[in-house]
């Protein structure tokens, strides 16, 4: 196979552990004869202090261009004025848009030799195996907003449409056919307009399409406790925009840390006319150990996993990148954040035991 994969780095640490994941991707092009055309571009802060805009119209066409993106991470104290005019998340929120990446996935499955760095106790956490489906360029983040009474009242909308909210199921649906065949949609349906739609819409698409997948609804604040003392109860969770975002950050710490958790934001299938998905690491820029070596790059390693097989329809490739990276963590390497005071290895030593093992 030939593909044309966009590397965003980006900000902070970004730079640190793109750089180790190109080293992974070579390393599989290598080994199932495959060629990988990789180019860099801005995004984030850097591209503000180099051209002034968070998306330079010179990295959203390389990306409309590739067949798969690998970003890093944006952002940083340097930046971090909410009020400033210019932001490098707008960035992320412009390139989502742009290319139409309507989905996020976010795996939350804690590895066997790390689950005691799990902040809750071993047998809530082991087996857990959630995936993560959160719509992402609708809802309140995308609602019209603004101020009245001269800025003493402020006002943001959530807003969706059914084949939002279709679109999104859809996708879920077929992931949960793939896995255990069951799908949990949350929502706020007792209080919140939007999620009465977003419910009704769930169900009707479930009945119609999707007869052999197990439909649960759960509210958002029953989820949030869920998470914490019956985690392995869950498959496939959907949800929308802003109960995603905060379910997911809640969810990345049931394996203990933010350096091993990889996500996917994907649009249309191609077949449909669809662009290329984005893959990055949930956590930061981490701007306050960047340049130290002490940077896990396993979350980024593995983002290169998801981007194999959803982004590039290679399975195999995937599957070796995943096995090594648990044989790797199965064997004691542990970067500084998974160490728990015990000896550590740098960002660089880190790869190098996951190359050792493809």
């Amino acid at each position: 196979m030939h593909a044309r994969i966009a590397l965003l780095p980006g900000d902070g640490i970004g730079p640190e552990i793109v750089a180790e994941a190109v080293r992974v991707l070579q390393a599989v092009a290598d080994r199932f004869s495959h060629t990988f055309e990789l180019s860099e571009h801005l995004i984030g802060g850097a591209a503000i202090d180099a051209v002034g805009d968070p998306l330079p119209p010179d990295t959203l066409k390389a990306c409309k261009q590739a067949d798969a993106i690998l970003l890093g991470a944006v952002g940083g104290p340097k930046w971090d004025d909410p009020n400033a005019a210019v932001r490098p998340e707008q960035g992320l929120l412009r390139i989502r848009k742009e290319l139409g990446l309507f989905a996020n996935l976010r795996p939350i499955k804690p590895l066997d030799a790390l689950v005691d760095a799990s902040p809750l106790k071993t047998d809530i956490v082991r087996g857990t195996d959630i995936l993560f489906v959160r719509e992402l360029t609708g809802g309140v983040y995308f609602g019209d907003s603004g101020r009245r009474d001269d800025g003493k009242t402020a006002y943001q909308e959530m807003v969706y449409s059914e084949a939002e909210v279709e679109r999104i199921v859809r996708l879920a649906a077929r992931l949960a056919q793939g896995r255990g065949g069951r799908l949990t949609s949350v929502d706020k349906a007792n209080v919140l307009e939007p999620s009465r739609l977003w419910r009704s819409v769930t169900t009707r698409v479930l009945a119609d399409e999707f007869p052999d997948v197990t439909l649960e609804h759960v509210l958002v604040d029953a989820m949030a406790m869920h998470l914490l003392v019956r985690p392995r109860d869950f498959d496939v969770v959907v949800t929308g925009n802003l109960f995603g975002d905060i379910l997911t950050d809640e969810a990345s710490m049931l394996p203990g840390s933010l350096g091993l958790l990889p996500s996917a934001s994907l649009g249309a299938p191609k077949s449909e006319g669809g662009g290329p998905g984005l893959f990055e690491p949930i956590h930061g820029s981490a701007p306050d150990i960047a340049g130290t070596g002490k940077a896990n790059p396993l979350a980024t390693i593995l983002c290169t996993a998801m981007l194999l097989r959803d982004g590039l329809g290679l399975p195999d490739e995937a599957a070796a990148v995943e096995g090594a990276v648990h044989d790797a963590v199965g064997s004691g390497v542990r970067t500084a954040d998974i160490a728990a005071g015990a000896a550590s290895v740098t960002t660089t030593e880190a790869a190098d035991a996951v190359l050792e093992r493809i």
